[in-house]
């Protein structure tokens, strides 16, 4: 090939890395200044490790703490995301390798051998024919190489589709850890709540059971009637039929964690714990920092990236594409002497292609991606806006919890005195069972309200942790 030839070739090979997707730029989207469930909410630092994305170590619950340590080893749902990334990454990989040469090695080698039975019958002279064998060895190397160089970005994009695809993955394999701490420590508080109230009725229980006694006692000496009787045994027995069922309901959430953190619910227990009413002030961000902090959020802006690439490697197919090719084989009459061997054969060579029709087929592919591309934005701005919701759900769940679990413990304080009263009244003479078995009643009622109510506060601090992202660091893609 002269160097004229190879003028045309350096000027397309010139064009490699050119681009046709359009210059990518984020969704706008327009955010507040402050968030309207708390408009007061200014930035704060938590703790260092909590600043690392341990933000579960607020309620400073140490069987929670080694509970959450498992989720992102054993979690199944967390393993299957973390093996969709690595698939990503090779994908990136594997698109990355189309920007390179590739080359191929051929080798062979043959043995032949040929026999001469010579000429027959009585030659003149007196001699007879003679049998020729003959061997033969031959060995071949052949090196070709192919390149189609990059000269409408195809690759290029097709490389920048796959890498932000792979760190949507990454944002999913985030999104889904998050996901199943958080499910894990609402769980948690869930079943240290019912803790709780087994702990009360149990106190309750062994209240009625007295009550039970005192008013046999006093039916006995004639001073109730056997109404009396039943209604404190109506009361004991209900207290128990509610522990037997919170025992029911304990199970289920301790089963449901035993998978969050992958382990055999046959196999898992937690150990009844003393109750911590720990809330904790939630670390405040602001909202600029929602769309970076959120890993759905990252995720659906990267599809956004992915998608606007697509656009690029499709328009590419309207125009040609360029192969370059090379060979060099060398061959010789032994193994050992290939690489000595000058190379017998080579040759250099290009082609291009070009489809000329198709039936619309390239211009739909294009309307096509670009479509994706709109799906994608849409999709995100719609994460975007749900992180929005989110976040002033949970601000206002926990604003208002914390008004209800104040009233739930003072109305608890209360029902707890009057109920006192009402026995006493009742040892007295003063008043019939009747006013104690509602006592009673409303004070069983107004101390496990007091334990939900507290119970949901601490639900709704997890739910808001996940709404702003957990942990206290900016997502990046990486």
């Amino acid at each position: 090939m002269n160097r004229a030839s190879l003028l045309p070739l350096l000027a397309l090979t010139g064009l490699a890395g050119c681009s046709l997707a359009p210059e990518y730029q984020r969704p706008a989207m327009t955010l507040p200044a402050t968030f309207k469930e708390a408009p007061g909410w200014t930035s704060a630092a938590p703790a260092d490790d909590v600043a690392k994305g341990e933000w579960w170590k607020l309620f400073g619950d140490r069987d929670l703490d080694a509970l959450e340590a498992r989720v992102a080893i054993s979690n199944q749902n967390v393993a299957a995301y973390a093996a969709a990334y690595r698939q990503a990454q090779a994908a990136v990989r594997e698109s990355r390798a189309g920007l390179f040469p590739s080359l191929d090695l051929n080798g062979s080698a043959s043995r032949s051998e040929s026999f001469d039975g010579g000429t027959t019958g009585i030659v003149p002279g007196g001699s007879g024919g003679t049998a020729t064998l003959s061997r033969g060895t031959t060995s071949s190397l052949a090196l070709g190489a192919t390149w189609q160089p990059d000269l409408w970005g195809r690759v290029g994009n097709a490389t920048r589709q796959a890498g932000a695809a792979a760190q949507a993955s990454a944002g999913d394999l985030r999104n889904a850890t998050l996901a199943a701490q958080g499910e894990l420590a609402s769980d948690y508080f869930q079943l240290r709540g019912i803790d709780a109230q087994a702990a009360l009725l149990a106190e309750t229980s062994a209240a009625y059971d007295r009550s039970l006694t005192i008013t046999r006692n006093r039916f006995r000496e004639g001073i109730v009637s056997q109404a009396d009787v039943f209604q404190a045994e109506t009361q004991l027995r209900n207290a128990r039929a509610q522990q037997a069922d919170l025992a029911r309901q304990r199970a289920i959430y301790e089963h449901a964690i035993a998978v969050l953190v992958g382990a055999n619910p046959s196999r898992f227990s937690i150990a009844p714990a003393a109750w911590d009413r720990t809330v904790p002030q939630v670390p405040a961000v602001l909202p600029g920092a929602i769309v970076q902090r959120r890993p759905d959020v990252a995720a659906a802006e990267r599809r956004v990236a992915a998608a606007n690439a697509a656009i690029g490697v499709q328009r590419a197919a309207f125009f040609p594409t360029l192969s370059l090719s090379g060979s060099a084989q060398t061959n010789g009459g032994a193994l050992g002497s290939l690489f000595s061997a000058p190379a017998s054969l080579w040759s250099l060579g290009t082609s291009a292609a070009q489809t000329i029709f198709d039936g619309g087929a390239r211009s739909a592919r294009v309307r096509e991606a670009l479509a994706a591309y709109e799906q994608a934005a849409a999709a995100y701005r719609q994460a975007v806006l749900t992180a929005f919701q989110q976040t002033e759900d949970g601000l206002a769940a926990v604003r208002v919890l914390a008004t209800v679990a104040d009233e739930r413990g003072a109305a608890a304080t209360a029902a707890v005195q009057a109920q006192a009263i009402a026995m006493n009244q009742y040892l007295a003479g003063q008043t019939d069972y009747t006013v104690v078995v509602t006592a009673q009643t409303t004070a069983l009622s107004a101390r496990q309200a007091e334990v939900e109510a507290v119970t949901n506060r601490q639900v709704a601090t997890v739910s808001l942790i996940q709404a702003i992202g957990g942990g206290w660091g900016v997502l990046r893609p990486q």
